[in-house]
């Protein structure tokens, strides 16, 4: 008889502002049944402390440089999550944890990618089984570590295929601080990469250059003006440099210094273009479904929709919370690693063979 087992799934993303949570049931291939989700906000002393200590690590020799404010943030990160899982409303019950943790480094050509969070002290505190430490198989298998989510767009298209809900072949296209995209074949197949940078160079000016974590809804990109000789500049750097060729890509391989000296609507403008002009280029042929934080920007989806014919429509039409796909994914994650089934394979993270992922802490 199938297997069927429930995970709790948290996903803490670049945008340091909290925690999504979800719970899903599935047999880990084609079954998957949505129960709950919720996002918890940090507190906003520990959000500026996640960007300052990853806005400190850009090279590998940082993580030793900074090891006292690692492991503090280690801490204040685990203790959050667990105080989700102790706090859950009466009736949300789940047989496991994947707990994703907060991604400060990660560099696809030194094959490190480090994630704080302490899965075995998470399964003490909380009493239960902890999957974590997703991607370091697939980097000890030649991959890159990411991007992990794939096999679960696949299952959730399955499922909804199986429903007459959509049609193939498809493109999930997730944009959150990094976009990337799986692209799913006639025949099920999937291949997937990193396309550029999703909210994270949006969100990093908006921080630098006002008050507010995000612009809402495009709002200021929406009045301002795009720079051109910015725009050309920036375009001809990033298609010349190794970024280009990388299957997964991390926050750092961006920064914002390209727009110093233009105005708080001007440079998110010019930085929403070009973030969207990146996007298309790499988008493919098929429909895209649209899921993740970007996708409430609705100045840059409108950018992204006026560069591609691809017909674009948000996963949300199908009656599923496109805010909490990622979460959903490390719940799926921790099922197959569980099972002892891959969570990654060449097409996505450019592994030799498929790699099973995750350490099992066991709830003793």
């Amino acid at each position: 008889m199938e297997k069927y087992l429930s995970a709790l799934g948290f996903m803490s993303g670049t945008s340091g502002d909290g925690v999504d949570t979800s719970v899903i049931s599935s047999n880990g291939k084609d079954i998957i049944n949505i129960k709950f989700n919720r996002f918890d906000p940090y507190p906003k002393s520990l959000s500026n402390k996640i960007h300052r200590v990853k806005e400190n690590i850009s090279e590998r020799q940082d993580l030793l440089r900074y090891s006292s404010d690692i492991e503090d943030l280690e801490i204040q990160v685990t203790n959050f999550h667990a105080d989700i899982v102790n706090k859950l409303p009466k009736g949300i019950n789940f047989d496991l944890i994947g707990f994703h943790g907060h991604t400060i480094y990660h560099n696809s050509d030194e094959k490190i990618s480090k994630q704080i969070g302490h899965g075995i002290d998470l399964s003490k505190i909380t009493k239960k089984t902890v999957v974590y430490d997703f991607r370091q198989n697939d980097i000890k298998n030649g991959g890159e570590g990411a991007p992990l989510s794939p096999i679960y767009h696949l299952a959730l298209i399955k499922n909804l295929f199986s429903k007459n809900k959509i049609k193939i072949p498809i493109s999930i296209l997730n944009i959150g601080g990094i976009a990337n995209i799986t692209e799913i074949d006639k025949d099920f197949k999937i291949t997937s990469r990193d396309v550029g940078p999703g909210n994270c160079l949006i969100d990093k000016w908006i921080r630098k250059s006002s008050d507010k974590l995000f612009d809402e809804n495009g709002n200021f990109a929406e009045i301002g003006k795009t720079d051109k000789f910015i725009f050309d500049q920036y375009l001809d750097n990033y298609f010349y440099s190794k970024i280009n060729s990388k299957r997964s890509l991390d926050t750092n391989d961006f920064d914002i210094s390209f727009a110093k000296g233009l105005s708080l609507e001007n440079g998110t403008t010019t930085i929403t273009d070009l973030t969207t002009e990146l996007i298309s280029k790499k988008i493919g042929v098929y429909d895209v479904c649209v899921c993740g934080g970007g996708r409430k920007n609705k100045f840059l989806i409108n950018s992204l929709k006026s560069k591609i014919d691809n017909k674009i429509f948000q996963i949300d039409d199908l009656n599923i919370d496109g805010d909490y796909i990622e979460s959903q994914a490390f719940a799926f994650l921790a099922i197959r690693s569980y099972l002892g089934l891959p969570i990654s394979f060449p097409s996505t993270t450019s592994c030799k063979e498929p790699s099973v992922g995750g350490i099992i802490v066991k709830n003793s």
